[in-house]
């Protein structure tokens, strides 16, 4: 029994991660998903939000814009639109971002795009809280 699988996470523009990892827990559209090694095949989407991973027994965070997660066999894959690492990550920029969008849907603006909004704050939050913010 194998104590340990293959995590990827995959963007358009590259490949942000491959670790070997011992648990993974990313944000799935009805909540939270934890995996394992040895798990079920399975491919869900994603909404942006942090994924938590353990590598040789450290917990270690990624931001994710949304995407689709695959398992199977003895690998996880995540293909997302944006993904970035803690360190990648320029807070003042999410900051930014962030109070755009609150701005935004606080002053109900004609024409704006609500779901937009929501998700940029969703994304942005995302990033903070992966930066440890």
């Amino acid at each position: 029994m194998a104590d340990t699988f293959t995590l990827e996470v995959i963007t358009p523009e590259r490949l942000v991660l491959q670790a070997e990892i011992s648990s993974l827990v990313v944000p799935g559209i009805e909540g939270y998903l934890g995996i394992y090694a040895e798990h079920a095949p399975i491919i869900t989407e994603l909404i942006p939000g942090v994924v938590n991973y353990t590598q040789k027994g450290e917990k270690k965070k990624l931001a994710v814009s949304g995407g689709y997660l695959e398992v199977f066999r003895d690998k996880a894959t995540i293909l997302a639109d944006a993904a970035e690492l803690p360190e990648e990550i320029d807070i003042d920029r999410a900051k930014r971002a962030k109070e755009r969008a609150e701005r935004r849907l606080r002053q109900h603006e004609p024409g704006i795009n609500v779901m937009r909004a929501e998700l940029a704050i969703k994304r942005a939050l995302a990033r903070l809280k992966t930066a440890g913010k």
